[in-house]
């Protein structure tokens, strides 16, 4: 497909995107840019997929600066004094740890015998996380392809949808842009855009090179959080918050192009009931950590929902819940996840033969 034929497709999707955002404003939905463009961009990779240009996807070269936007965004708000109480957070992160290993072994029940799917594509499809990692190791113990990625993108999509729905119903206000709230908390100036290419710059480069969980946000984090501790935090305009979160939105809504509707009715309503088993195991942990860490309920919920780090951490930044401390545990669930699947993987699945 030429350059200049995706490009229009993209630039027609983003339209669409900015359409179902404006839209969801004015229904004063929670993270209307992200939800109003994931909801508009779904339904055309669905049902219209034939009439898309062959090949086309949404480019990744576009996706990635805004998830590491994202990343430096939330290192700005690292302190020395979060620093210093990385002692305190010892309970949630063992929690966590407990999150992973119950999330991933009822997941597998509820796939297994609810859903009736093979041992690999059921033990892969329950990953609480690790979506990247837990459909290649999946297509090497020789899981299902189709419902394995259907079961982990609708995980992550679910979750983000879900949550702050849920969170604004609980907080009697919507989450996000709808209702106004500032996501920086420091005063943005002309400087600071020289100072966000050198980050973002440094944080992919790292990212990647680390192989870092997450590396497209977690790189940019890290080198953001250095700048912020050196004096320098960065701070930009709301507006490329929210342009974020409609790139977000689009290249989400495109992950499910493939899908038959009627697959996609199975896998959805299997996703239903992992994420309600995940949901209350999250919520009680979450509250039984409140007198050990002094986050509020909220905070801690979002901690434990299995969503991915960049939605999760928007969530956060809207909710003013503390997103270093959301973000931090959202990286460490990922890598226990990833931990834990390399480890079991070879153990119980072998790859299926070549062909």
């Amino acid at each position: 497909m030429g350059l200049r034929l995706s490009l229009a497709v993209t630039t027609a999707l983003l339209g669409l995107g900015l359409l179902g955002a404006l839209t969801a404003q004015w229904l004063g939905l929670p993270l209307p840019f992200l939800l109003g463009a994931l909801l508009a961009t779904a339904p055309m990779a669905i049902c219209a997929q034939a009439r898309l240009p062959s090949g086309y996807r949404f480019p990744e070269s576009l996706r990635l600066p805004f998830i590491a936007l994202i990343g430096a965004l939330i290192g700005a708000q690292v302190t020395p004094e979060l620093l210093g109480g990385l002692p305190d957070l010892l309970p949630s992160l063992l929690a966590i740890l407990v999150f992973v290993l119950l999330a991933q072994g009822g997941n597998y029940l509820i796939f297994r015998r609810l859903g009736g799917y093979d041992a690999a594509t059921a033990f892969f499809a329950g990953a609480p996380g690790g979506l990247i990692e837990s459909i290649a190791l999946g297509q090497a113990a020789g899981a299902t392809q189709p419902t394995l990625i259907a079961q982990q993108f609708l995980r992550i999509i679910l979750v983000i949808t879900l949550v702050p729905l849920g969170l604004s119903l609980w907080l009697g206000a919507p989450l996000g842009s709808a209702d106004g709230m500032i996501l920086s908390p420091h005063a943005p100036s002309v400087r600071m855009y020289p100072l966000a290419a050198v980050i973002l710059g440094l944080g992919l480069f790292a990212g990647r090179a680390l192989k870092l969980p997450a590396w497209q946000l977690t790189g940019a984090l890290l080198v953001s959080a250095g700048f912020a501790l050196l004096g320098a935090p960065l701070a930009l305009p709301n507006a490329l918050m929210l342009l974020a979160q409609l790139v977000v939105g689009c290249a989400l809504g495109m992950r499910f192009a493939g899908l038959t509707l009627r697959s996609l009715r199975r896998c959805l309503w299997l996703s239903l009931v992992s994420l309600g088993f995940m949901f209350a195991l999250g919520a009680g942990l979450a509250a039984l950590l409140l007198p050990a860490t002094g986050e509020t309920f909220e905070t801690l919920f979002i901690t434990f929902a299995p969503g991915g780090v960049n939605e999760m951490a928007l969530v956060a930044l809207s909710l003013n819940a503390n997103p270093a401390f959301v973000t931090l545990h959202h990286i460490l669930r990922i890598l226990f996840t990833v931990l834990l699947l390399g480890a079991l993987s070879k153990r119980l699945f072998k790859a299926p033969p070549p062909q």
